[in-house]
């Protein structure tokens, strides 16, 4: 398989064998041309000597969408083909401030949670920074003059597992002017050295902890990282990126019917959030043939009322994207009639 040239940034470019030798002004236009998501025959300023020899060595997008599955709500689920034939999905959605792509990290994931669908196979390998910079492309070549404006980082995969990767992608993102740090948002189950070294590195991403319950012997049971990294270290963590970047963190947490919605649920959950600015994003468990159970939306909103009359910050998120198995958790590798239609959208919709 050849290298990908997205993987590079501008710096990188210019140290690479077929490119060390053009002037500053060359490598400027490539960089340019390959964060668009073009393809070397759409270099039109290059000359078509430079882009055959380029073409010869090098891939210049890292992930094309194959399959795509329109939900009733207008969000979009992509199928992505990567360029050793690994899938991955990610997610359009459209709000009233603009477009959110979800972005995968991995193929597949190892960390095991029992209500997502994406690590059921385990870790089949990391995404490169070329490879999420290609979801992200991808989008914006269908979407036409309406680009994403924002990026989370809650597709397949964990994305601190693939710490260096992940965070070269976000770099990518802001020094190229494409989606600014202050517009990603990175999902994570809690990986505490990771979180650390993300505030360390100066990233201010908003940080989402994947909790879903506030005590240890609870949360083991459904995610096997919780053997390792204790709510207490996760809060101290986040406790630390907050103070290193100065950026409100949120607490994503999953409802399971009869299992994390009891009254001292709500009282630990306020107090593991109340010494310093998070908000508790509230998530309905979907469907993920799991065996857990969701709420109601009457008992979301009791869980909801119990959290803010003890002062909490709360939400409920808003589901998108469910009727094609698009929603959180919901995400995983295949190819599926019911999910999935040819690609056949026209991209200036």
């Amino acid at each position: 398989m050849k290298p990908l040239l997205t993987d590079y940034d501008e710096r990188e470019l210019a140290d690479l064998p077929l490119i060390c030798d053009q002037p500053p002004y060359r490598v400027r236009q490539l960089h340019k041309w390959l964060v668009s998501g073009a393809d070397f025959d759409e270099m039109t300023d290059l000359p078509k000597q430079l882009r055959a020899r380029l073409e010869e060595t090098y891939s210049a997008t890292g992930a094309r969408i194959i399959k795509v599955a329109r939900s009733s709500d207008g969000t979009e689920k992509y199928l992505y083909s990567l360029n050793d034939g690994s899938l991955v999905e990610g997610v359009l959605m459209t709000y009233k401030y603009g477009r959110t792509l979800c972005v995968s990290t991995q193929v597949g994931c190892r960390m095991g949670c029992a209500f997502c669908a994406s690590g059921r196979d385990g870790l089949f390998r990391n995404l490169s920074c070329g490879e999420m910079l290609g979801e992200l492309t991808a989008a914006n070549a269908r979407a036409g003059d309406k680009r994403v404006g924002n990026v989370v980082l809650m597709g397949s995969g964990e994305p601190l597992d693939n710490y260096e990767n992940v965070t070269k992608f976000i770099r990518r993102l802001s020094e190229s002017g494409i989606v600014g740090q202050r517009s990603v948002s990175l999902s994570t189950c809690g990986l505490t050295d990771k979180v650390r070294a993300l505030a360390d590195d100066g990233f201010s991403v908003t940080l989402c902890l994947s909790l879903h319950s506030p005590f240890d012997d609870r949360r083991v049971k459904i995610m096997p990282t919780a053997r390792r990294y204790k709510v207490a270290d996760i809060m101290d963590a986040a406790r630390y990126y907050f103070n290193a970047s100065g950026r409100r963190v949120i607490v994503e947490y999953a409802m399971m019917r009869g299992f994390n919605t009891r009254d001292e649920d709500a009282r630990e959950l306020r107090r593991l959030t109340a010494d310093f600015p998070c908000h508790i994003n509230l998530i309905p468990l979907n469907d993920t043939d799991s065996g857990l159970k969701g709420v109601t939306t009457k008992e979301a909103h009791a869980f909801l009322d119990r959290l803010t009359a003890l002062g909490a910050s709360a939400t409920i998120r808003r589901s998108l994207g469910e009727d094609i198995e698009g929603a959180c958790g919901q995400l995983k590798r295949r190819y599926t009639e019911n999910s999935f239609t040819e690609d056949k959208t026209d991209h200036n919709d």
